[in-house]
């Protein structure tokens, strides 16, 4: 259902509003309901829009901060390496026990991770709490 609206405009508007209907062949009446409708839906998304800035503000801030850690831990874990790495000496060849003792204390390790990352156990304490898990 359509309801009569009168309306006052500006002769410029009014003037650009004669063309563009000539233009298109289309009604005054059709345009400028096109362009109330695309007009509201606009501000209804800027709303929108603002409302949404804010959080993704902060998700943004909590993304660059864990990057930081990420950056933090795998530079510790890298220097960490480059060390042990420097001050243990090789295993002989011949010493396949040594080598059997490290395959094991390797494996070990690594199920050790997965178990901890797959029950959400970790060994230093979450940030925001003073207790370790």
């Amino acid at each position: 259902m359509k309801i009569r609206q009168n309306l006052y405009l500006d002769r410029d508007v009014t003037v650009a509003l004669d063309r563009l209907a000539a233009g298109t062949r289309g009604n005054k009446s059709r345009l400028v309901n096109d362009a109330l409708k695309a007009w509201i839906a606009r501000k209804g998304a800027k709303e929108i829009d603002d409302l949404l800035k804010i959080r993704l503000d902060r998700l943004s801030r909590e993304i660059e901060a864990s990057r930081r850690d990420i950056d933090v831990v795998l530079e510790s874990l890298a220097l960490f390496i480059r060390y042990q790495l420097s001050v243990t000496a090789p295993l002989p060849e011949a010493d396949a026990a040594a080598r059997a003792v490290g395959r094991d204390r390797f494996e070990a390790f690594i199920a050790q991770v997965g178990r901890q990352i797959a029950t959400g156990k970790r060994t230093l304490p979450q940030r925001g709490s003073g207790d370790a898990s």
